[in-house]
């Protein structure tokens, strides 16, 4: 479907319901799995996705069609992905290093977790970076974003996120050599 038309058809109160229907239907996977790299665990990437979804048709009257629809969708999720996480943290009354560890250390019993053992050992590397560096890799290595999008979801150069990509790729190599 034309993204203006979904827009358009997401902002008429008579339409909104079934395009907001084709929305979840469109994105929820991709979504999905992008918040999930962040929060990895597959139940708080459902709550997450929800939240999101919930944001999305809220305030689909703020979106002023200055990006993409997608791209405006992604930020969201990005956004209440690191919310849940610092919330979490927060609640558990440790810092968000220690607690992604965690969850790292956690996917090995996650029955929703269906990687290799190097899946396990480069989402455990991907934890130890930065939290700017870990979605600059997951966005470019996983989602094959490409640097443009990433910018304009995260507000930063492409020049930047180039550097952080380059700089993770050199920690995760590292991780991955003595692990």
């Amino acid at each position: 479907m034309d993204e203006k038309v979904l827009v358009s058809q997401l902002k008429n109160s008579r339409t909104q319901e079934t395009a907001f229907r084709s929305l979840m239907t469109a994105y929820k996977e991709r979504l999905y799995w992008h918040i999930r790299k962040m929060v990895l665990n597959h139940e708080d990437a459902d709550d997450v996705l929800q939240n999101t979804f919930i944001k999305v048709f809220k305030n689909i009257h703020k979106f002023n069609e200055d990006s993409k629809l997608f791209t405006w969708i992604y930020r969201i999720a990005t956004n209440e992905a690191i919310t849940f996480i610092n919330k979490k943290a927060k609640v558990k009354n440790v810092e968000l290093s220690e607690l992604q560890s965690e969850m790292a250390s956690n996917l090995e019993s996650d029955n929703h977790f269906n990687g290799d053992q190097i899946q396990l050992i480069l989402q455990k590397a991907i934890v130890t970076l930065p939290h700017k560096q870990q979605l600059v890799f997951n966005m470019k290595y996983f989602d094959e974003m490409k640097y443009d999008e990433m910018s304009e979801i995260l507000d930063t150069s492409v020049g930047a996120l180039k550097a952080s990509y380059f700089h993770a790729v050199k920690k995760i190599e590292k991780y991955i050599k003595t692990h």
